[in-house]
């Protein structure tokens, strides 16, 4: 395999991740959402986001918001191969998953009945992934492959590696006008820009003993190399409206979807065994064809072939981000403490994917968030909260290189006071996923004859870890 086919396609579906929401949608910008998690009826600044129609009862002024987050995420593959070339198999494949630290900046102007705000951030994904020792998905079939023909593993010297960035950046801008003493309405447009790349390789080549009996030489056994770019932009309507009276406020937000196409440009992509490459950048008609899929046989490089097809030179790649429903229910029950219920759809069935992946999903994201706010003092508030995401996933969607998990997550924190205008907030979350295990028969022509054409069946466990710490700084001039 290829070095970069392997980074190419681990990171494309990767959401890598700070971020808590759907498949390719971040919900946390401010760090209140990370001491609090529901904040779908805040009527403060970060209500920017996450409710604009609320910033009708919001501060009288000028008001903004920078806030930085750090996360950190382990993505892991652990696959097991009863009888795998005469021996039991089974390997972790660990995925290290980072971002430098993720800023986000809000502000919002209120007068009377009218409000505008403006929230920048990273609305997608965000970071990147690195499989140090590649994934089972390239692996295993490179090793079945030369097994075929011979070549036992202490003959070659395997290296395999992946690593991609993918990041969607967001500007959001809003208007709020509230329409009578108790309701408001509130319009917005999010500018979206796409820019990811994904670097990687399999390179199998012999030891110095066996180069010196092979027709090639030292020439490689297998080489595979991939490095492609890709950047698009894509813009979403946003409508909220809010019902405020005492201390009750319902809250309702619809994100349209936000279709971003990309295209790639792809520096190199090589698919090659025995010394002879192809070099796919100028040969590019041929990769991915019935002809080469023929040429090759029904062997793990023909499978390489056909899935490496969507990154060719200039391909067009879609990573839409799906619409959203929010639906909120704050109230008041204390001039002290305050809570908040809230329910998100991510409509990802509808959301074109690459490969069109979207319609391998059973159904969208449903979460379901509950949080809690309790103030100590006049300086001091504490929060907590949680949320439930339940994907809408399948055996066929998940992928070595691209797969979700069930989670619940847990956030707490606090927010101090230092002036009357001036607010710290510090919030940490953490995410507790499901593992997700899918098997694949030996043998099974549905699912590419056995594991990844090796004709062998195979149990494959997806689980992921997430952590994220934050602070920001409110201040009202």
């Amino acid at each position: 395999m290829t070095k970069k086919t392997m980074t190419l396609m681990a990171v494309v579906a990767c959401q890598l991740t700070a971020n808590a929401g759907g498949l390719m949608t971040n919900t946390n910008y401010h760090i209140a959402f990370d001491r609090m998690m529901a904040r779908g009826a805040s009527t403060e600044i970060d209500a920017a986001y996450s409710n604009p129609a609320g910033l009708a009862w919001g501060y009288d002024g000028f008001q903004m918001s920078l806030d930085f987050q750090k996360p950190w995420q382990y993505r892991n593959v652990e696959t097991t191969i009863p009888g795998f070339l005469g021996q039991d198999f089974n390997k972790k494949y660990e995925g290290k998953a980072s971002a430098p630290i993720v800023p986000a900046l809000f502000a919002a102007y209120k007068h009377d009945n009218w409000a505008l705000s403006a929230m920048i951030g990273i609305v997608g994904s965000g970071g990147f992934v690195e499989y140090e020792e590649g994934v089972p998905m390239f692996n295993v079939p490179i090793t079945a492959l030369l097994f075929q023909k011979g070549i036992m593993p202490n003959m070659y010297i395997l290296d395999s590696n992946m690593k991609g960035k993918q990041y969607i950046y967001g500007g959001q801008l809003n208007f709020t006008y509230r329409v009578t003493e108790n309701a408001s309405v509130a319009v917005g447009m999010r500018a979206n820009y796409y820019d990811g790349y994904y670097r990687g390789h399999v390179v199998a080549s012999p030891t110095a003993q066996v180069a010196q009996i092979l027709p090639t030489g030292n020439a490689n056994l297998v080489n595979l190399q991939l490095d492609c770019t890709q950047r698009g932009w894509g813009f979403a309507p946003i409508v909220s409206a809010n019902y405020h009276k005492d201390g009750l406020t319902l809250a309702a937000r619809y994100e349209f979807r936000t279709k971003i196409a990309t295209n790639n440009d792809t520096k190199e992509l090589v698919i090659g065994t025995m010394g002879q490459d192809n070099d796919v950048k100028a040969q590019a008609e041929r990769i991915g064809t019935d002809a080469t899929v023929a040429a090759l046989g029904q062997t793990a490089l023909a499978s390489m072939a056909t899935k490496v097809k969507g990154y060719l030179p200039d391909e067009e790649t879609r990573y839409d981000m799906p619409s959203l429903l929010v639906l909120a229910a704050g109230y008041e029950f204390t001039p002290r403490l305050r809570a908040t219920a809230e329910y998100h759809f991510f409509d990802d069935k509808h959301a074109k994917m690459a490969d069109e992946r979207q319609k391998q999903l059973s159904g969208g994201t449903h979460e379901v968030l509950l949080g809690a706010e309790y103030d100590v003092s006049k300086l001091l508030t504490v929060s907590l909260g949680g949320q439930r995401t339940d994907y809408g996933l399948s055996d066929d969607y998940q992928q070595n290189t691209s797969f979700a998990c069930d989670s619940y997550s847990i956030g707490l924190g606090c927010a101090l006071n230092l002036t009357e205008k001036l607010r710290l907030n510090a919030g940490y979350f953490i995410t507790l996923y499901s593992d997700y295990t899918k098997s694949t028969k030996a043998g099974d022509p549905t699912q590419g004859q056995g594991y990844y054409g090796t004709g062998y069946a195979a149990t494959e466990t997806y689980s992921r870890t997430n952590n994220v710490i934050g602070v920001g700084i409110d201040y009202k001039f």
